[in-house]
């Protein structure tokens, strides 16, 4: 069963199609109680970084996501927060993985926010991404991008810049696209979390 992480800045109804369509069972978490009710946890994310980690704070849920040893999943925002620091909101975010988020804005030259389908480059072959084809395309909906750093990215995108598609540290796994509205190989990637 998965736990998602219920802060008030998810797409939850999405992200709960998906996991319908696919079969894996669920369940909400709104206090820290209940992240030990759940085998794997999935922090959801549209909307503000900064905003993000406050209510995390504020529900008491910030520190001990952080501390988690089972494995969890954070999906665009959720990602985000997975970093040290973000310049949205210039917010310190739960400092899990030691890379920071940035604004494409003045980075890029392309159209912000990056919006659309897009094609991944997968690296250190993570099961997240077992029998996804690399240059798959995913769906991408943001105006802040995670740096590129080889030692903790598992897929790399190119939107002006190249910049982590999926970050991995231990059990803590990340992606910014959003697997929920990315077609089969979204559905694919959260089986394969379900499997982890």
């Amino acid at each position: 069963m998965i736990g998602i992480v219920n802060y008030g800045a998810g797409n939850i109804f999405s992200l709960t199609a998906a996991l319908d369509r696919v079969g894996i069972g669920y369940g909400m978490v709104n206090e820290a109680s209940d992240l030990d009710l759940y085998d794997r946890i999935i922090i959801p994310g549209v909307g503000h970084a900064g905003a993000a980690m406050e209510k995390l704070v504020q529900s008491g849920l910030s520190s001990y996501i952080a501390s988690l040893e089972k494995p969890v999943l954070g999906i665009c925002v959720g990602m985000q927060l997975l970093t040290s620091f973000s310049e949205e909101g210039n917010a310190d975010l739960l400092k899990i993985v030691p890379l920071k988020t940035l604004h494409f804005g003045g980075r890029v030259t392309e159209k912000v926010p990056h919006m659309g389908w897009n094609s991944i480059q997968i690296q250190n072959g993570s099961t997240l991404f077992q029998g996804i084809e690399d240059n798959a395309y995913f769906y991408f909906v943001h105006s802040y991008f995670i740096e590129y750093e080889a030692d903790f990215t598992s897929a790399v995108c190119r939107y002006g810049v190249d910049f982590s598609a999926a970050i991995q540290k231990n059990n803590f796994y990340g992606v910014q696209f959003h697997p929920e509205k990315s077609g089969k190989d979204g559905e694919q990637l959260l089986l394969n979390f379900s499997r982890i």
